[in-house]
């Protein structure tokens, strides 16, 4: 009997929402979001930043942690030894690697966009007074809202592809949180005419301008940032894919 892709997808859906593991780090990345926001919402007084950017001002958390939810999808069955199993009943092995981006990613942009608009309606109830607040119908307030679920769908599927690549999940959240994390803190360490150069086309910079309402000349504007970020999930899927094909599981 011929396995379809709506086979391999229902499959790998099964294998995520059955995992303990899955339901607890996707609770984290909401709650890390919310909760940030809030307290940011709440205690921030200064200058520079607005509701919406303290709203979402956990995402940096929340892009880890999300990250790593696709890491275990994609690595996790490494380190059992049931990707044998899989491979076996899926031998083109290509559909796999989708399936477990398609399901990790859509997972994630649902649940981090409606996190994204508790953590915005939440914060603005808390806001500092001294913090001008923003309607949900306010310019460029959807956009960041929704380019939230966006961002860190993506993010999601770039750990499912740093999985199946590295095939360890020690490895891939190391690479994902040195991509995400400490890359961007060393950039200051350089020059400031390269730093500022490279700094807006780092992975998290990048996918994050999509959240901001204001641009300044040294970041993307909103879509093309996530268009960047699009980019590099995209290199990482193709590696992965590649080492699919050419070596064994």
């Amino acid at each position: 009997m011929k396995l379809t892709t709506q086979g391999v997808i229902a499959g790998e859906w099964t294998k995520f929402s059955s995992l303990r593991s899955t339901w607890i780090t996707t609770g984290v990345s909401a709650l890390l979001l919310i909760a940030f926001g809030m307290i940011a919402s709440a205690s921030f007084a200064g200058q520079g930043l607005s509701a919406i950017d303290l709203a979402l001002s956990g995402s940096t958390l929340a892009a880890l942690a999300v990250g790593v939810l696709g890491v275990l999808l994609g690595a996790g069955e490494y380190s059992t030894g049931m990707i044998r199993s899989t491979f076996a009943t899926v031998p083109r092995r290509l559909p796999v690697l989708w399936s477990k981006s398609l399901v990790a990613g859509l997972a994630a942009a649902v649940v981090m966009t409606a996190g994204a608009f508790l953590a915005f309606f939440l914060g603005s109830a808390v806001l500092n007074s001294a913090i001008a607040g923003a309607g949900i119908g306010d310019d460029g307030v959807l956009r960041a809202l929704f380019g939230a679920g966006l961002y860190l769908g993506l993010v999601a599927v770039l750990g499912v592809a740093l999985g199946m690549l590295v095939r360890s999940s020690a490895g891939a959240i190391a690479i994902l949180a040195g991509a995400l994390l400490i890359v961007p803190g060393l950039t200051a360490l350089l020059p400031q005419s390269i730093s500022d150069a490279i700094t807006p086309y780092l992975p998290s910079n990048a996918g994050s301008a999509v959240m901001a309402l204001t641009h300044s000349g040294n970041t993307l504007a909103p879509w093309t940032g996530l268009a960047v970020f699009a980019g590099y999930v995209a290199v990482s899927l193709a590696a992965a894919a590649y080492r699919l094909k050419k070596s064994d599981a």
